[in-house]
């Protein structure tokens, strides 16, 4: 794509931009969604054209037009100079980790953070020499003092994983690279329609892409998008690696791509009309949603988020384990998993108290983390309303 070209694309709205981004048609025969290229093996037309590598595709872990596909649609929407595709949102995230630390570096990680993320940290990242601390998820530029002369990375991710705290990620940003290291942020919340992560000073952005970018709960996929300073070294790990997603996976990613910006628009309406009903109910205690005016962070939502996604938790007054899962257990209509992001509605109670070790985590009573989907706000809300009065049961 000509420079010109892409200068007009990055004025076009998020919802239009996703029904165009990585769409070639006249490179595939005018057909409008690149075929599934199925493959290891490619040829090479001369023993010169081998040892050149002068084509496009070269071994199937580099990539297909499938994948590339993906990739540089996703690196238009981004605003990022390169992606790759990991066959998960955690081996993205390690493989972010990877490219932004070596041995004897030093690593600050949120919080807040996924808790895979921390399990990757404490463990692989330990064993490769490099030494981690967690921070406040609210220290903004106080980040600062944290640093030390050997921190070559700084993870984010904003809100927090359940507990869903919002960060001061250009502050952040500002401290680190003053400092000299890799802003890498944990972007699956809000995906960059959303919060444009590059723009607000981030260098690596993770994206699971199981979550919103499939919407449809039968994918498992990452990516992991870096600007110009850090795309050769992020695509120098990932060779390393060969942990490419497969074709078949891209082409379900590129289907639910076109939809992304829809799916989010809906689920962030319906996910904040019921929050907001949540909050007016008696057996809540808070509700986590940067949305909401309520929430502590909101201000800063406000300021650097164009929206909201449809995850969000929830603090019940203090009541018995018994009376919560005789709310959650007789739900129709949401079902109790891990991910979310998807077009049916989640719950999940949670207490991660336990491996927090920067901060404390004391809610006043039993934690659930929603994601809502595409159903009827009306019909969630009776579901809901029933479960509740299961909750008053018991």
């Amino acid at each position: 794509m000509s420079e010109e070209k892409r200068k007009a694309r990055r004025k076009l709205k998020p919802a239009t931009l996703v029904t165009q981004a990585g769409r070639t048609p006249f490179d595939h025969f005018g057909f409008v969604n690149p075929p599934i290229y199925r493959g290891s093996t490619v040829l090479f037309p001369t023993v010169a054209a081998l040892e050149a590598l002068r084509q496009p595709y070269t071994y199937g872990t580099k990539g297909t037009p499938t994948t590339r596909a993906l990739e540089q649609g996703w690196s238009e929407i981004a605003g990022a100079a390169d992606t790759v595709l990991t066959p998960s949102g955690l081996a993205a995230i390690g493989l972010a980790l990877l490219t932004a630390t070596h041995a004897g570096a030093h690593a600050l990680i949120v919080d807040s953070a996924y808790q895979p993320t921390r399990i990757f940290c404490d463990a692989l990242l330990a064993r490769f020499g490099v030494k981690v601390d967690y921070y406040d998820p609210l220290i903004g530029g106080g980040i600062a003092a944290m640093m030390k002369p050997e921190t070559t990375a700084v993870l984010v991710e904003s809100p927090g994983s359940l507990s869903m705290e919002v960060q001061d990620i250009p502050a952040i940003a500002a401290a680190a690279h003053a400092h000299g290291a890799c802003v890498i942020a944990d972007n699956t919340w809000a995906t960059p329609l959303l919060f444009p992560p590059h723009e607000r000073g981030c260098d690596l952005v993770i994206e699971a892409g199981t979550k919103y970018l499939s919407g449809h709960a039968d994918l498992l996929m990452g990516l992991v998008s870096a600007n110009s300073e850090w795309a050769k070294r992020l695509r120098a790990t990932f060779n390393a690696f060969s942990m490419g997603s497969g074709p078949d996976d891209a082409a379900l990613a590129l289907r639910g791509l076109r939809t992304m910006a829809l799916r989010l628009r809906e689920q962030e309406r319906a996910a904040l009309d019921v929050a907001q009903w949540l909050e007016n109910r008696p057996e809540v205690s808070r509700v986590l949603h940067p949305g909401l005016a309520t929430h502590p962070g909101h201000a800063l939502w406000k300021r650097d988020f164009t929206g909201a996604s449809g995850v969000f938790s929830v603090i019940l007054k203090e009541t018995s384990k018994k009376a919560v899962a005789a709310f959650v257990d007789g739900l129709e209509l949401f079902g109790i998993g891990f991910s979310w992001g998807g077009y049916e509605s989640l719950v999940l109670p949670f207490d991660c108290s336990s491996y927090r070790t920067a901060t404390r985590w004391t809610p006043e009573g039993p934690t659930l983390r929603f994601s809502i989907g595409l159903e009827d706000v009306a019909d969630l809300k009776s579901d809901l309303e029933a479960g509740l009065a299961r909750l008053n049961g018991h």
